[in-house]
C-alpha cells in the first residue's frame, strides 16, 4: 500500500489506483464524461482534471496512477473554471433540444451543466448538421449530439469485439459512424445496444416503439397482450427510485393491466419451456452422437454475432428459439384458441431488457410459426418489442403510481414459472436451469442440490463439469460479454480441426456483461455493483420459488399434454425451433 493525500485527507491505496478511484474512497466526486468503469480510461474529455500540490501542473484523474506521498487537490477556483470552460466548449457544438431529447433527465452532460451553473453561451454555436441514422432495426444513431467521448466506440470494439462503430474525421468536425461511413444497419452491428447503454448523452438510443404500442392499446380491433422478460423485474424499479435489484414483479403485472393490456404473460414461463426443448436437444445430441458442443441460442445479439463471425459453428447452435419467441408462438397458436380469441386480432407486445430483441422478432420466417401452423395470417409471433426504459416511460406517461398498486398475478397457463425460469436473466442462469432439468432427463432423478454455483459470477468465462452419476459427465462453459467469446469458440475450432476431444459439451453465451440484467435496454448507469444487485434479485426470486426446476412446472406439463406433445416432437419442433444462416458482415 502507498500513502497519498487528497484535499488534505491522508489515505492508503494499492499501487496503480487512479486518482479518480482514490477520491471515491474519501467520498470526493470528481466529474467525468468520457470515463466509465466498464472501459479502460483514455482521458478524452478533460473534465476530471486535478492539481498536484506544489505544482502548476494539472493531470487527468481518470488515468493518473497514485504515487507514494502524492498530494492532490481536486477542487479550487481555477480547476472549477477550467472544467466549466470545457463544458461550455462541448455545449457550443451540441444541440439545444434537451426537451425533445430521449436522454432528457438521464443525460450526464445535462447534469454537469446544471452542477456547474452554466447559464450563458460564451462561444459561438457550431453545428455540423449531420443527419440521423435510423437504418438499424434496434438502435438510432444521432451523430449531431455526439460529444466525442469515445465510450460507444470503446465498448463496441474493446468490450464487444464487434467493431461496428468508429470515429470519422477530426476535431470539431469529427463524428461517430459505422466503418466506412456506411449506414449502421448495413454494418457488423449485432444490435446489443451496449453503445446506447454507455453513451452519456442522446447520440445513440433505442428505437422508440411506444407510439405503436399506444395505438394498439387504443385500437378496438386489436387484442393487446404482453409478456415481460426475467431481467425486467429486477431493473424497472430503478426508474421509480427503488434500489437496484428490487423485485416487484406483481406490481409490474398490475401496471401493465392499467396501461390497457388485456392479458399479461411472463416470459419466465417460456424460459421453462425453452429448458425443456433445449435440455431434450442436449440429451439427444449426447446419446445419439450429434453435433457437440451444444451452444445456447437465447440471446439474439449472440445469434447475430455467430451467424456473421462463426458461421462454421452454426451446426452447434441449439435450434430452440429464445423464450420471447416461444412465448409469442404459444400465445397465438395455443392460448388464443383456448381463450376464444381470434389470433389474427392478437397484438403481442414483449417487454425486454435487450435492444436486439427488436430485430429478433423479424429475423426469419420461423418468427411467423403461428401463422404457418394455423394456415392463416396472424402476423409475426411477436408484433413489437419495447425495452425496460420504454415501459418506464409509458408508465410515467399514463400517470400510474406503480409503487402504490396492489400486487397482481400473471395470467395462466402461460404465466406461472419456476425459479429456473427467473434466473435466465443472468449470466450462467440458462446453464444452471438446463443442468437442473438435464440431470432429471438423463437420470430420471432430481438433482440433489439445484444450486449449480460453477455457472455463477461475473468472471468472463466460467467452466465446470456436471456428473450425472451414471458414467455420463459433461464439461460446460459459460461466457458473457462478447469480447470474451472468441477464446471459447477458438478452443472448439482447434479441437475440431485437430480431431481432438472437445473441451466442452455444452456452452452458454450472452452478449452483454452480466447477461440480460445489463442488456442494452435496461436503465442507464449500469456498473458491476448494479449488475451484482440485479443478479442477487433474480437468485432471491429463484430461492423463494416453491418450484425451482423447469420440468416440475405443472403448467409446462399441461401445454405438452394439451398441445405440444413431447419435447422435441414434431409439433414442438415446428413451433418452437428455428434455423440459422451465414450473414455478411457488411450489407452491400
Amino acid at each position: 500500500m502507498i500513502n497519498i493525500t487528497i484535499n488534505g485527507k491522508t489515505l492508503e491505496v494499492e499501487p496503480g489506483t487512479t486518482v479518480l478511484d482514490a477520491a471515491k474512497i474519501v467520498n470526493i466526486k470528481i466529474p467525468t464524461l468520457c470515463y466509465n468503469p466498464d472501459l479502460t480510461p483514455w482521458a478524452s474529455c478533460g473534465i476530471c482534471i486535478v492539481r498536484l500540490a506544489g505544482s502548476a501542473k494539472m493531470v487527468r484523474a481518470c488515468c493518473t496512477a497514485c504515487e507514494p506521498n502524492m498530494s492532490v487537490i481536486t477542487h479550487d477556483p481555477e480547476i472549477i473554471a477550467v472544467r466549466k470552460t470545457v463544458l461550455e466548449l462541448i455545449l457550443s457544438n451540441h444541440p439545444d433540444d434537451c426537451l425533445q431529447c430521449p436522454r432528457s433527465h438521464s443525460c450526464e452532460l445535462q447534469d454537469l451543466a446544471a452542477d456547474f451553473g452554466i447559464r450563458e453561451a460564451p462561444f459561438n454555436k457550431v453545428k455540423n448538421n449531420i443527419p440521423v441514422d435510423d437504418s438499424n432495426p434496434a438502435i438510432v444513431l444521432c451523430p449531431e449530439k455526439c460529444i466525442r467521448c469515445g465510450r460507444c466506440v470503446k465498448v463496441c470494439q474493446e468490450v464487444q469485439n464487434v467493431w461496428a462503430l468508429e470515429f470519422l474525421g477530426r476535431g470539431i468536425k469529427g463524428k461517430i459512424a459505422s466503418a466506412a461511413d456506411s449506414p449502421l444497419g448495413d454494418s457488423p452491428c449485432i444490435k446489443c445496444g451496449q453503445c446506447a447503454a454507455h453513451c452519456p448523452v442522446g447520440a445513440i438510443y433505442e428505437r422508440d416503439d411506444t407510439v405503436k404500442v399506444w395505438n394498439a392499446l387504443q385500437d378496438p380491433e386489436k387484442y393487446p397482450v404482453v409478456q415481460i422478460a426475467p431481467a425486467v423485474r429486477v431493473a424497472l424499479a430503478e426508474e421509480f427510485g427503488l434500489e437496484s435489484g428490487t423485485v416487484f414483479t406483481k406490481k409490474i403485472y398490475a401496471a401493465l393491466r392499467r396501461l390497457g393490456f388485456k392479458t399479461v404473460f411472463d416470459t419466465n414461463f417460456s424460459a421453462d419451456l425453452t429448458i425443456m426443448e433445449e435440455g431434450s436437444e442436449l440429451v439427444k445430441r449426447l446419446t445419439e452422437k450429434g453435433d457437440l458442443p451444444l451452444i445456447t441460442s437465447c440471446c439474439p445479439a449472440w445469434v447475430d454475432y455467430l451467424e456473421k463471425y462463426y458461421p462454421d459453428l452454426i451446426p452447434n447452435f441449439s435450434t430452440a428459439k429464445s423464450p420471447q419467441q416461444m412465448m409469442g408462438a404459444m400465445i397465438k397458436a395455443y392460448w388464443a384458441e383456448k381463450a376464444a380469441v381470434d389470433p389474427g386480432k392478437v397484438y403481442s407486445v414483449s417487454v425486454m431488457p435487450c435492444t436486439a430483441k427488436k430485430w429478433e422478432i423479424r429475423r426469419n420466417d420461423d418468427m411467423k410459426s403461428a401463422s404457418n401452423m394455423l394456415g392463416k395470417d396472424t402476423g409475426y409471433d411477436v408484433d413489437i418489442v419495447i425495452t425496460t426504459r420504454e415501459l418506464a416511460r409509458m408508465i410515467k406517461q399514463a400517470g400510474i403510481e406503480i409503487l402504490k398498486l396492489d400486487d397482481e398475478e400473471a395470467d395462466s397457463p402461460l404465466g406461472p414459472y419456476t425459479g429456473a425460469g427467473t434466473i435466465f436473466g443472468v449470466t450462467g442462469g440458462v446453464m444452471e436451469a438446463a443442468v437442473r432439468s438435464a440431470y432429471y432427463l438423463v437420470t430420471k432423478k432430481e438433482l440433489p442440490d439445484v444450486n449449480y454455483k460453477a455457472a455463477r459470477g461475473l468472471d468472463g468465462v466460467k467452466e465446470g463439469e456436471v456428473d450425472f452419476g451414471n458414467g455420463t459427465k459433461i464439461r460446460i462453459a459459460v461466457a458473457h460479454q462478447m469480447g470474451n467469446i472468441a477464446a471459447v469458440l477458438e478452443k472448439i475450432r482447434e479441437a475440431k480441426k485437430a480431431g481432438k476431444e472437445l473441451p466442452y459439451q455444452f456452452i452458454e453465451v450472452m452478449a452483454c456483461r452480466g447477461g440480460c440484467i445489463a442488456g442494452g435496454g435496461q436503465p442507464y448507469g449500469c456498473t458491476d455493483e448494479i449488475r451484482s444487485q440485479r443478479t442477487r434479485g433474480l437468485y432471491s426470486d429463484d430461492e423463494k420459488s416453491k418450484i425451482r426446476c423447469s420440468h416440475q412446472n405443472p403448467f409446462i406439463d399441461q401445454v405438452y399434454k394439451e398441445f405440444l406433445g413431447e419435447p422435441g416432437g414434431h409439433k414442438a419442433h415446428k413451433l418452437l425451433h428455428t434455423k440459422y444462416v451465414e450473414r455478411p458482415l457488411y450489407i452491400k
